[in-house]
């Protein structure tokens, strides 16, 4: 990877959200203006609740065309939708207001929390009627937010796990070792179909890792090195602290 795969770093995270909310507001309106709609997957953790956050306040509430944005999400744990741990329960308290976002404009999963293999089948079968897809085809999302762990998985595509071989299905329920439970995710295929792929990463805790994958050291090693968007290189929304162990030469503001 290259300074030309788009390396953002800021000296706060605060900038580091502002910027990335701009950016979605952006994205967002180039891909009404090309085809009618904006499609996103979510992702879920700490890092983007703030950006979330931004997003549903003003300024920005104001500019995204909240009718025709559509929301999807990149991993779910397989807790209920009321649980502390349920990705859509951080996005309906810090992103879907009742003033801004429809219902019906939402693709949370279901059955997450008791039957992860069905969830994910239905899971499927929705992203599939809502994109009209053809058998083997996989669906075109304008944006997929990603974060990143410090083991290096991304979405629920967690170091070691069968998922990370799956090349036909669109979401799949991965067993994680780690947590002695299923997540449902995306697949690679997936995320490296989207128009735009951004990792937002920030904390020192996650400097090691954002280093080697970003440098390409021990290439495939973490599963956010094999996202490689058919469109182009991801880009890297990046903190300072996030990028402290990096080559300068690999990093732009």
């Amino acid at each position: 990877m290259t300074a030309s795969a788009g390396i953002h770093v800021f000296d706060t995270s605060k900038e580091l959200i502002a910027k990335a909310a701009e950016d979605i507001v952006n994205a967002a309106a180039r891909a009404v203006a090309d085809h009618g709609h904006f499609t996103i997957a979510l992702s879920g953790g700490s890092t983007p609740k703030p950006l979330y956050e931004l997003l549903a306040s003003a300024p920005l509430k104001y500019e995204m065309p909240w009718k025709k944005t559509f929301f999807f999400f990149g991993d779910e744990r397989c807790v209920p939708h009321t649980s502390d741990e349920s990705n859509f329960k951080m996005a309906k308290q810090t992103l879907f207001k009742p003033d801004l976002v429809r219902d019906e404009n939402v693709f949370a999963t279901e059955l997450q929390d008791s039957d992860p293999e069905e969830s994910a089948k239905l899971y499927e079968e929705e992203i599939q009627a809502f994109f009209d897809l053809e058998e083997n085809q996989f669906p075109k999302f304008d944006l997929i937010l990603l974060g990143l762990g410090d083991d290096g998985h991304t979405a629920s595509l967690f170091p070691g796990t069968a998922a990370l071989n799956e090349c036909r299905k669109i979401c799949v329920a991965n067993y994680v070792e780690k947590f002695k439970t299923n997540r449902i995710t995306l697949t690679l295929p997936v995320l490296d179909n989207a128009v735009n792929v951004w990792f937002i990463v920030s904390g020192k805790g996650k400097s090691k890792v954002v280093s080697e994958i970003i440098s390409g050291k021990d290439k495939d090693l973490y599963p956010a090195q094999m996202v490689k968007p058919v469109s182009g290189q991801p880009q890297w929304y990046l903190d300072k602290d996030a990028a402290s162990a990096l080559d300068p030469a690999f990093c732009r503001t």
